[in-house]
């Protein structure tokens, strides 16, 4: 699937929603319907269409249920992630509008979080921070795989049993440098940023 074409798909809040809901798990359109009541019926079908069209989301079995076709529906083996070769393809302006829609779902998602009746932190385990971590390439690669160690098996369970689903985002990415003290060796960005100080 070509960049463009699967940021057209993915990139929507709703279904974005959808694909969150269908991860490591299977599920009916009558359950998709019970995990996001403020989507309408109709809406719902529309973007369950559309994933499917694309190949982000496979069709896994047909029954019948008082006379009518329930679907069961879950991502395809591959994911429903980016190819990486279309994704070494994007431009600046490209990741920009497609990590402004992630950072937008975000939101979205926490703003449902705190309309809620009851908003505890500690108890819902809800939190949000920056690190810092200095890494050699080696190291990184090595906490990659770590991580991924840890969160796949928790991803192969389905809902039930208790289990309340939890939404865990991630970004990763280069931070800027601090000037050491006493570095005259500024960079030109660096300077840039001063300028407003003369």
């Amino acid at each position: 699937m070509s960049m463009e074409r699967w940021a057209e798909v993915a990139l929507h809040p709703v279904r974005l929603r959808v694909l969150r809901a269908v991860a490591g798990t299977r599920v009916t359109t009558h359950d998709l319907a019970e995990l996001l009541p403020d989507v309408p019926h109709a809406t719902l079908y529309r973007h369950l269409a559309t994933l499917v069209k694309a190949g982000m989301l496979d069709v896994v079995q047909e029954r019948k249920v008082r006379g009518a076709v329930e679907r069961v529906y879950a991502l395809p083996a591959h994911g429903a992630a980016l190819d990486p070769a279309a994704l070494a393809t994007a431009t600046p302006e490209d990741h920009a509008r497609y990590f402004t829609a992630f950072v937008s779902s975000l939101l979205s998602e926490f703003s449902r979080y705190l309309a809620r009746d009851r908003v505890d932190f500690v108890a819902d385990g809800v939190g949000y921070q920056q690190l810092v971590l200095h890494l050699t390439d080696a190291e990184l690669h090595e906490f990659a795989a770590g991580l991924n160690a840890l969160v796949g098996p928790l991803l192969a369970r389905g809902p039930g049993d208790g289990r309340i689903p939890r939404l865990l985002a991630t970004v990763l990415m280069p931070a800027d440098r601090p000037v050491p003290p006493g570095d005259t060796h500024t960079s030109a960005h660096d300077s840039d940023t001063t300028k407003g100080d003369d």
